[in-house]
């Protein structure tokens, strides 16, 4: 109380001290301590209030105290007199044991005398419940089955309250009723018979099917009603409870499974289809099974039996069973294909579960998986694995096909186009195509699994199919007779390049959803490396084709005979033109890269000409007929190349433009202009050297050494500015070196 009290005085302080921070406070004391007055008093009278509900509550509950303890005085004094009658009549009931004993006598006498007439007529009733099970009736033949397993009874649990213990008496009735429990398992064999026809029967005679399952119903009453005497009693009868309802659907259950395995064929071992033909004909069975189950069975089961339903969970478990026995079978890559695609896609289509005559008793949604997701993925890596396998072994084969082709001595198809091509791509998207559609059938990440298998091995592909092509130019090198249709079969293979991509290009649209996917775009910068490199590799072996054919004519070039009027130029022109006539067949892509590869090709074998110093002008009429003649030579370049670039849209004039440049500088008259020609020349073509130059002024023929010198030194001390989009020609030409011959003349 005193640490309450000082915790009161130290919050009144603080709350005083709040109040009075300011002077002009001060005024409002009494208004303050009016307000604190009023709510002490608010507070005492709600103490006040609840002390006094307190109070009223205590005197309720010690009121109510008194009644219990007067009431339970009363019915102590209640028990004290029943425990004195009870004293009082034991006696009595010691006297009453005879009476007992007689009226259990009398009993058991009047139900003998009540079955009397059924016991001796026992034989008889065993004979007529034999005929009706013969005959098929089987609700008349139970009701007499019924009966004499009510007499059997009633004699049994009589003699058990008489005696327990007497075993004989016991066993002499079972015996005499030995042929009754002999028919009840006869009309049960009957009984399961008609169960396991259930689905023919119910289509036939649904009234047969009704009088098992009213059959069932009635021993399943009895069964209860035995259980429960038994419960008060201890007796239950022999063969009770017979459980003819679980035995049912054990019966149904082994029928479902008997059915979905008799499905499968015999010619299994010679047949590569079985399984297919074995899933289809469960699709087909459970399908029609179901159907019958919730159009006709549901009608002869009481609805509590929920006998659709218990179906469908029979129908799924067998399925279930036999699916994974399948999966731990060594299937083949097509069979893995089958089954998944029956187990993850079939299954719950409108083909089977998802039939729209099922629902909404079927819901697809509620099904569980026929197999676990581990077994899955074991199939699909057993399937991967297999495909991997498979998919290499086809590339290569492809491969090997093709190369036989290009030895041959007909030339290859081409295209609607008129494009020379082989089969090589078709086939192999073909295949691509044919295992993606499998994919597809199963799941999307199996798809993008296969398509992501493919493009992988079709990176490897690519890489074989390079140094094939490469294989293919050496062999040729060694023989150019060999083979005879070795420009044409190259001219395909750079075509195949263009080919296999656009062919990856669909392949990826048409089965890649967004560019996401396990990491694939629909960019596809290594193959279209590799392709680009074999195409351009095979570009390449062309136009040295074509140049081992211009040699002779191009060494004719700045020579003596050149400028006597040699037509090397018009015969080099008819050749590329001839070449370029079979190369058409190329596709355009890497056409256009030839055409301009080969014009440059050309300036650089005549610009290399010039550089070898085959000529000296000995004077400037010589100089001003052989710039000429380069200038007109020139045009003759131009006029081919714009010739056999039209439709490209590209603009190469500027290699020819080098060639007239150069003439300019032989042109020249003037010596002392020479510096600025050259200069000029320099500042158009960074990359030239200073052998350029000198083997330059060496043609002109009218240069002194201290003059050339003099130019070349001169050039070095500038500096030229390189233009970004230049492309360099006169790195790519050497200046042949004086020998000691030369040197000694």
């Amino acid at each position: 109380m005193e640490e309450t009290d000082r915790e009161a005085v130290a919050t009144a302080v603080q709350r005083v001290a709040g109040m009075l921070q300011r002077p002009d406070q001060l005024d409002k004391v009494e208004q303050y301590r009016r307000r604190e007055a009023r709510k002490k008093a608010s507070v005492e009278a709600r103490l006040k209030a609840a002390i006094q509900s307190q109070l009223d509550g205590v005197r309720t509950g010690l009121s109510q105290l008194h009644n219990a303890l007067n009431d339970v005085k009363d019915i102590q004094q209640s028990l004290g007199d029943v425990s004195k009658d009870w004293r009082q009549s034991i006696n009595t009931i010691e006297n009453l044991k005879d009476v007992k004993d007689a009226v259990v006598q009398h009993s058991q006498l009047a139900a003998a005398v009540e079955n009397l007439k059924n016991i001796f007529s026992v034989p008889e009733i065993v004979r007529e419940t034999q005929d009706l099970i013969e005959q098929g009736e089987f609700l008349q033949a139970h009701r007499k089955l019924m009966d004499l397993e009510c007499s059997r009874d009633g004699l049994m649990y009589e003699q058990y309250r008489m005696d327990s213990k007497n075993t004989h008496d016991m066993t002499l009735i079972k015996l005499y009723f030995g042929d009754m429990e002999k028919l009840s398992e006869e009309l049960g064999k009957q009984l399961w018979m008609v169960l396991q026809r259930s689905l023919v029967t119910v289509r036939r005679d649904p009234t047969l099917l009704v009088s098992v399952v009213r059959i069932i119903e009635r021993e399943e009453k009895i069964d209860r009603r035995m259980l429960d005497r038994k419960k008060q009693t201890g007796f239950i009868p022999s063969g009770r409870p017979k459980k003819w309802k679980e035995k049912m659907f054990n019966i149904l259950d082994r029928t479902v499974t008997t059915r979905i395995e008799g499905t499968q064929a015999d010619t299994r071992e010679s047949d590569k289809m079985w399984l297919v033909r074995h899933l289809e004909i469960i699709r087909k069975y459970v399908l029609d099974d179901l159907l019958v189950a919730k159009n006709l069975m549901v009608q002869c089961f009481p609805p509590h039996y929920d006998i659709f339903k218990k179906l469908l969970t029979m129908y799924h478990q067998a399925l279930s069973n036999r699916m994974q026995e399948l999966a731990s079978e060594d299937l083949e890559a097509n069979e893995i294909v089958s089954l998944l695609t029956w187990v993850l896609n079939t299954y719950t289509s409108a083909e089977m579960m998802g039939n729209l005559e099922l629902a909404p008793e079927v819901d697809i949604n509620t099904l569980q998986p026929l197999i676990s997701q581990n077994v899955v993925s074991d199939l699909l890596d057993t399937y991967m694995s297999t495909l991997t396998s498979n998919i290499i072994a086809w590339l290569r084969k492809a491969l090997e096909t093709d190369k036989k082709d290009w030895i041959k001595e007909t030339e290859p198809e081409a295209d609607q186009d008129g494009f020379y091509q082989t089969t090589l791509p078709a086939i192999v998207f073909q295949m691509f195509e044919q295992n993606l559609q499998v994919a597809a059938q199963i799941s999307e990440d199996l798809k993008t699994q296969v398509l992501l298998l493919c493009l992988q091995q079709m990176n490897s592909f690519l890489s074989r199919y390079k140094d094939e092509a490469q294989l293919y130019k050496e062999e040729h090198l060694r023989n150019r007779q060999h083979p005879h249709c070795y420009v044409q079969y190259m001219i395909a293979v750079i075509n195949n390049c263009q080919t296999f991509k656009e062919s990856i290009v669909s392949l990826k649209r048409k089965y890649l959803k967004n560019e996401t996917d396990e990491g694939i775009s629909m960019s596809q910068p290594s193959m279209d490396m590799i392709l680009d490199t074999i195409a351009k590799d095979g570009c390449s072996s062309l136009l040295d084709e074509v140049f081992l054919d211009l040699e002779p004519h191009l060494s004719e070039l700045m020579t003596k005979k050149w400028l006597m009027g040699s037509n090397a130029v018009d015969t080099i022109c008819v050749t590329v033109e001839d070449y370029f006539n079979d190369f058409a067949k190329i596709k355009k892509p890497y056409k256009k890269k030839m055409t301009i590869e080969a014009h440059r090709r050309v300036v650089v074998e005549y610009i290399k000409a010039i550089m070898q110093k085959r000529i000296s002008f000995k004077n400037a009429e010589e100089r001003k007929e052989g710039a000429e003649r380069m200038i007109k030579e020139a045009e003759q370049f131009r006029f081919l190349f714009r010739k056999l670039a039209s439709g490209f849209g590209e603009d190469t004039d500027g290699h020819c433009d080098t060639i007239v440049a150069i003439a300019e500088v032989i042109k020249l008259t003037d010596p002392s202009l020479l510096y600025l020609e050259v200069s000029t020349l320099v500042s158009k073509y960074p990359d030239i050297r200073d052998d350029h130059i000198a083997a330059l002024l060496t043609v002109r023929g009218d240069a002194s050494r201290d003059m050339k010198q003099t130019i070349i030194e001169t050039l070095e001390q500038g500096q030229t500015q390189i233009n970004p989009n230049y492309v360099p020609i006169f790195k790519d030409i050497t200046v042949p070196s004086l020998n000691v011959t030369k040197l000694l003349k």
